[in-house]
C-alpha cells in the first residue's frame, strides 16, 4: 500500500481519497494494520487538502489522535496553509508536492470563443495522432474567457457568453470528460489575462462591461476563494500574462480611459503583493497572446487599432529587454498560446476580417514557424 501511495504517478481525483483510503485499509484489520498507519500517512499529501477537511475531518479522526507521528504531519499541513506567497513556495516537503499522473495523453484543449458569436464548443487536438476531436461542451456559451491548467483540471476563468460579462469559472476534468462550476470571480471581466503562480490561479484586468479594469484577484484552489490582490498601474482591457521565476507578467492590452493600446509591461511580486513597471515592448500590442519558453516571455501578434500585427517579440527578465523574433506567417490578434515540449503554439485568433482555423508553431533553437497541417473544425477567435 505505502509503495503505492508514495507514487507521484496516481491518479486520483483529490489527495481526500487517499487519506480515506488509507483509513479504510486500516479499520478493516485493526489489530494488524494500526501499527502501519504512521508509515502510510508518511506518504497522505494532506498540505494539498483544504484547510476546511483538514480541521473538519482529519483533525477530527481518531486514528490520527491516538498517534504523535502522524499528528506531526497534521501540524506540518496546517503551517503550510498558514504560510504566504513565497515562503509558501519555499516551504518544501514530499507532501507538498503535487501529485503528476502518467498515462494521460499530452492534448491541446481549445475552449470556446468568437465563431463569430460566442460558443459552447471544445476542441482537442491529439498531438500523437495528429488528429482534432470534439469534447464535452462548456455548460454555457463562453469566449474572451481565460485559461488556465491547475492540478490536471483546466479552469475557463470570466469572459462573454454573448450577452454579460461573467465572473463564473467552468473546471473540466479531462479522464472523465466533464465539466463543473467552480466559485466565481469578485469581478465581471472578459478579455482578461489569466495564469497559474504559486498553485494559485490569478485574473489579471479585463473589460466588466462598462469600463477596462486595472484590478486582479487570486484563486486558491485550498480554501475556493477568490480575493482582490493590488491594482495595476493602468486599465488593462484584452491583456497578456506570463510567469516567469515566480513573477507574473502583464503585457499591453488596451486602457479605456486614454483609448490607447498599450506596450507598457508591468510585473507582479506575489511576496510583496506590488506591481513595477518593466521594459516596454517595441510595440504597442493589445490582444496580443503571451507565452512563456525557457524563462523568457513571448509576446505574439496582436493590434493597434485597425493595424493586426504578425510580428512576435521576445522579453527576458534577466536583462530587462525585448528583442524582435521571427513573424508568424499570419496577423493574428485575440489568439491563445500554450507551450510544449520546447514549442510555442498560437492558436486560432483573427486577422481583422476573418477568424483563423489555423494553428502556428514557433521554434526557438531555429527561429522559425511552422503551420500544423490540421486545421481545427472552425475559426475561432478569443478562445481559452
Amino acid at each position: 500500500v505505502a509503495k503505492l501511495i508514495c507514487s507521484d504517478r496516481l491518479a486520483v481525483p483529490s489527495e481526500e481519497k487517499v487519506f480515506e483510503c488509507v483509513i479504510s485499509w486500516v479499520h478493516s484489520d485493526m489489530e494488524q494494520r494500526q501499527s502501519h498507519l504512521a508509515q502510510l500517512m508518511e506518504h497522505v499529501r494532506l498540505p494539498l487538502l483544504s484547510q476546511e477537511y483538514l480541521v473538519q475531518r482529519v483533525e477530527e479522526e481518531p486514528l490520527l489522535k491516538a498517534n504523535l507521528q502522524c499528528k506531526d504531519f497534521l501540524i506540518e499541513a496546517l503551517k503550510y496553509h498558514l504560510l504566504k506567497g513565497e515562503q509558501k513556495s519555499l516551504f518544501k516537503t514530499p507532501r507538498t508536492k503535487p501529485r503528476q499522473p502518467r498515462g494521460l495523453p499530452k492534448v491541446l484543449l481549445v475552449v470556446g470563443g468568437q465563431a463569430p458569436k460566442a460558443i459552447r464548443s471544445v476542441e482537442c487536438y491529439d498531438f500523437k495522432e495528429e488528429k482534432w476531436y470534439q469534447v464535452a461542451e462548456l455548460p454555457t456559451r463562453r469566449c474572451r474567457a481565460g485559461l488556465s491548467v491547475l492540478a490536471g483540471r483546466v479552469y475557463a476563468v470570466g469572459g462573454f457568453n454573448g450577452s454579460l460579462r461573467v465572473r463564473t469559472v467552468d473546471v473540466y476534468d479531462g479522464s472523465a470528460d466533464q465539466w463543473s462550476a467552480c466559485a466565481g470571480m469578485e469581478a465581471r471581466r472578459s478579455t482578461l489575462g489569466v495564469a497559474v503562480l504559486g498553485n494559485c490561479i490569478y485574473a489579471v484586468g479585463g473589460f466588466d462591461g462598462t469600463t477596462g479594469l486595472n484590478s486582479a484577484e487570486v484563486y486558491d484552489p485550498r480554501t475556493h476563494e477568490w480575493r482582490m490582490i493590488s491594482p495595476m498601474s493602468v486599465r488593462r482591457s484584452s491583456v497578456g500574462v506570463g510567469v516567469v521565476k515566480g513573477l507574473l507578467y502583464a503585457v499591453g492590452g488596451y486602457d479605456g480611459v486614454s483609448r490607447q493600446c498599450l506596450s507598457s509591461v508591468e510585473c507582479y511580486n506575489p511576496e510583496k503583493d506590488k506591481w513595477k513597471s518593466v521594459a516596454e515592448m517595441s510595440a504597442t500590442r493589445s490582444g496580443a497572446g503571451v507565452g512563456v519558453l525557457d524563462g523568457i516571455l513571448y509576446a505574439v501578434g496582436g493590434h493597434d487599432g485597425p493595424l493586426i500585427r504578425k510580428s512576435v517579440e521576445a522579453y527576458n527578465p534577466e536583462t530587462n529587454q525585448w528583442s524582435p523574433i521571427a513573424d508568424m506567417s499570419f496577423c493574428r490578434r485575440n489568439a491563445g498560446v500554450v507551450t510544449l515540449n520546447g514549442q510555442l503554439y498560437v492558436v486560432g485568433g483573427d486577422d481583422g476580417t476573418s477568424n483563423l482555423a489555423s494553428v502556428e508553431v514557433y521554434s526557438p533553437r531555429t527561429n522559425t514557424w511552422t503551420t500544423l497541417p490540421q486545421q481545427m473544425s472552425i475559426g475561432r477567435s478569443y478562445a481559452g
